[in-house]
């Protein structure tokens, strides 16, 4: 059976890179082939921040950055062409989930019909310069359709972590974290749990000028704060079941510091210690709600890296295999890269790529538009 290539290219809340995987699929079996990661420069950064927290001159702002975005894509994934040693014209399509700016979920204050999500990262610019055939805009069909537009990555997670002997949780800790539910029936169930490292880097980075804090040492050098955990859990998000999806516009520095605020003063290491256990305990509260405590759960994207925060989902789960996705066979942190380079091949193949039980949607849809090469 030929192999036949795919790109994803993905630049996630973190803000950290744009990550590039080159997969190869053959008779459904996935393979991570090549990877290349593109920081993204610090003045783009921060245009994208702007961007986010809104700005007067939003309009402008957007346009240009969508344009430095597609072009930042586009040579991201020439490059990781070359370090593979494969030509741009072997690739079938690249798939670029884009830089989401705003995430507006239907909810209980945001009827389905005015939900909207947006990503930008030009895919016009991305086929031009590279030549090759770009799917993008992933989400927005799954919003038309009644859903949340997110996650996306279980019907990847399915296809290439799936088992009929064992019942699997994918947890994913980006800058928001998300778990895919993987029954050995083949039922799949997903959402996403809250913060990932998103409260984390920004604390680190308010108090310390820092992105990320490396293996989560800092959070390791204070105590949890349980008044301040506490309040952190009260949100209502938390109480919400499936399927639901957030973002920065949620959970972000601005809410943070108000919290903080709002209570005793608290040393800093102590509230990062606290933003970790938040992030650990309400992924695991998930996993318990979700599945019977016998589940394998593998970890992937940045928070894996984290070791203090793997360690202490690990102790509260103590009766269940915790691992990366690497003992799956894709490196953790080229997970969700590579799920959008499936969904790619999903759209051209005119496939579904939604999990209506995990989105919400009214039932499957092909995601994606096409941009010709």
């Amino acid at each position: 059976m030929a192999k036949h290539y795919y790109i994803g290219l993905m630049s996630g809340t973190s803000l950290d890179a744009v990550d590039a995987a080159l997969i190869s699929i053959a008779d459904n079996n996935i393979q991570l082939v090549q990877n290349h990661s593109a920081t993204l420069p610090a003045p783009l950064k921060a245009k994208i921040l702007t961007l986010c927290g809104g700005t007067t001159a939003e309009i402008e702002i957007l346009g240009q950055v969508d344009r430095e975005l597609g072009k930042l894509f586009a040579h991201a994934a020439l490059d990781l062409c070359q370090a593979a040693k494969i030509k741009p014209e072997e690739i079938l399509a690249i798939g670029s989930h884009g830089q989401t700016v705003r995430h507006r979920p239907p909810d209980s204050q945001r009827a389905a019909d005015i939900a909207f999500t947006l990503q930008i990262g030009d895919p016009n610019t991305i086929a031009e310069i590279t030549g090759i055939t770009t799917v993008a805009d992933f989400r927005r069909r799954d919003i038309a359709a009644g859903g949340q537009g997110a996650p996306l990555v279980p019907a990847f997670h399915a296809a290439a972590f799936g088992s009929p002997e064992h019942e699997r949780v994918i947890v994913n800790i980006g800058g928001m974290a998300n778990i895919s539910l993987l029954k050995t029936d083949g039922e799949i169930l997903g959402f996403d749990t809250g913060p990932g490292n998103v409260l984390m880097d920004s604390w680190i980075m308010h108090c310390h000028g820092k992105a990320f804090d490396h293996n989560g040492e800092w959070a390791g050098s204070g105590r949890v704060d349980p008044a301040l955990l506490n309040t952190l859990l009260k949100d209502p998000y938390y109480s919400i079941r499936g399927p639901k999806s957030t973002g920065r516009e949620q959970f972000n520095l601005t809410q943070l510091l108000a919290t903080l605020e709002s209570l005793p003063s608290t040393p800093a290491a102590d509230v990062q210690a606290t933003l970790l256990e938040l992030t650990a305990s309400s992924i695991c509260d998930a996993i318990n709600q979700s599945s019977d405590g016998r589940t394998e759960v593998f970890i992937c994207g940045g928070g894996s890296s984290n070791r203090t925060l793997t360690s202490r989902i690990q102790a509260l789960l103590p009766n269940q295999k915790v691992a990366t996705t690497e003992e799956l066979g894709i490196h953790p942190d080229w997970v969700e890269a590579a799920a959008f380079a499936w969904l790619a091949k999903q759209r051209l193949e005119s496939l579904s790529g939604n999990v209506p039980a995990a989105t919400g949607a009214k039932g499957l849809r092909v995601l994606g538009a096409v941009f010709p090469g």
